[in-house]
């Protein structure tokens, strides 16, 4: 016996009622996705130059897979509207499964930045040092990174400015360094005020004795945490408007066209 088809409006919870709720989620699927790929880009811009210190590309990976889900969650909002105002089953099955996408993306670079955030440190002091003196002058991009987070953070060598002495820059007798040594003993990017052959002097008047590794670890921790929070908070609201969708798609399939 064939179940009889029902109106648009017939129950409590209508096809029409359920259209306006995930038209109301849609709209807080879209703001989600715009919120999601800010995050992303400021990830990206804020401190971009030190990237190249990480010891391993999981901040990078996890940016532009967050990225990737905010796009999504653009795209698929107006996917949604489509297949919310038409009441066409084809693009809200489609919707129900971008949403499963984002969730899962969103989730495992929630879940990635907070594992790493709790390992970013250790990862730092196994490796931020060796960079500082074996790539220093030698390597363009690490020097400017290691030049310009000395001035950002008014900081010298990775743990102390000392570190410097075992450096192979100034330690190489090479004479094609990015940066010449001319008897100094720190690049001149320590300095509190920068200038010329101001690395000439390691006194305190002249360079800060407190390494880069405290301040730019604490930095990376709370920005990790902002992208661990952003990612595994968000997705949760995707499960919401999953069940939604799938409610409204069971519907559709009774209603009388």
């Amino acid at each position: 016996m064939n179940t009889p088809k029902k109106s648009r409006k017939s129950e409590c919870c209508s096809v029409n009622f359920v259209s306006c709720v995930l038209h109301i989620f849609n709209f807080i699927f879209f703001v989600s996705g715009v919120l999601v790929s800010a995050v992303s880009i400021w990830t990206l811009f804020w401190k971009h130059q030190y990237v190249s210190l990480l010891p391993t590309p999981s901040y990078l990976i996890g940016t532009y897979s967050l990225l990737g889900a905010g796009c999504l969650s653009v795209f698929g909002s107006f996917m949604g509207l489509c297949g919310i105002c038409r009441q066409y089953k084809t693009l809200i099955l489609c919707y129900i499964y971008l949403l499963l996408i984002v969730f899962l993306l969103e989730a495992t670079v929630g879940g990635l930045a907070y594992i790493y955030e709790n390992q970013i440190t250790e990862e730092l002091q196994d490796s931020l040092n060796t960079t500082f003196l074996e790539h220093y002058a030698i390597d363009e991009e690490k020097t400017t990174a290691i030049d310009q987070m000395q001035q950002d953070y008014s900081c010298c060598g990775a743990f102390r400015f000392e570190d410097w002495r075992y450096s192979l820059w100034l330690k190489s007798e090479r004479t094609d360094l990015l940066r010449s040594t001319e008897n100094r003993l720190v690049p001149d990017s320590c300095c509190i005020s920068m200038r010329d052959k101001c690395g000439l002097r390691d006194h305190p008047s002249n360079i800060p004795y407190t390494g880069c590794i405290y301040k730019f670890s604490d930095e990376l921790r709370d920005h990790l945490n902002i992208v661990a929070a952003v990612g595994s908070g968000i997705c949760v609201v995707k499960i919401f408007g999953m069940i939604i969708a799938i409610v409204l798609y069971i519907k559709l399939k009774d209603v009388i066209q």
